[in-house]
């Protein structure tokens, strides 16, 4: 079963404080993303199998292990997720990355993708899916969906804040996907934003509007 996670780390929660205020700017909101999502990544990861080796050190033969699991892979939905792949793959520099693009059409409400790359060996790897926010939840089913439709059989969603809407809606969707936050809020708001929350990821990371 799918399982919600918030990771309760003292340099997260610090990081998150100053993600959240208005007054901070895209470039320090940019550069704190991507450190919270590099220290999220370290404590995802602290499962991962290992296997034992044989390693010549300058002094002489030692055994030490490695990974032996299943290859990672990152997906971030765009376009807000592409704020949190560089402090992943810099703890993680071998994992592949694909992207998830989708939209809804505004008289269906269905979900259409509009970009879609991914590894070719889906199947084999770990998939870290992420979002720097779990709103409706809608983006990160879809893009679930997505990605198990091509294979995919073992994933993880990693999002920085989630509402109680969101994480319900995936876990109901998807409950063999663990979901990992850095917080979860009180609610949405009637706009779909995110109470407290810390406003429009997409715009601050990027500078739009």
């Amino acid at each position: 079963m799918g399982n919600v996670y918030v990771l309760d780390h003292p340099l997260i929660q610090h990081k998150l404080t100053y993600i959240r205020s208005k007054n901070t700017g895209t470039k320090e909101f940019r550069e704190l993303v991507d450190e919270v999502s590099g220290l999220m990544a370290f404590e995802i990861t602290r499962d991962l199998p290992l296997a034992e080796t044989t390693t010549e050190t300058p002094v002489t033969s030692a055994t030490t292990k490695t990974l032996s699991g299943k290859k990672l892979g990152i997906v971030p939905i765009l376009r807000a997720g592409l704020g949190m792949v560089d402090g992943i793959i810099n703890l993680i520099p071998a994992a592949k990355v694909g992207h998830v693009g989708l939209y809804r059409d505004p008289e269906t409400l269905k979900p259409h993708e509009y970009y879609i790359k991914l590894p070719s060996d889906i199947e084999e790897r770990e998939l870290i899916v992420v979002d720097p926010m779990l709103a409706t939840g809608g983006s990160a089913n879809d893009a679930i969906h997505s990605l198990k439709k091509r294979g995919a059989t073992n994933i993880k969603l990693m999002c920085l804040v989630g509402a109680p809407e969101g994480v319900e809606l995936v876990k109901k969707e998807h409950p063999d996907v663990d979901i990992y936050l850095a917080a979860l809020d009180e609610k949405l708001n009637d706009h779909g934003y995110i109470v407290p929350g810390l406003g429009d990821a997409g715009d601050r990371l990027f500078g739009t509007k």
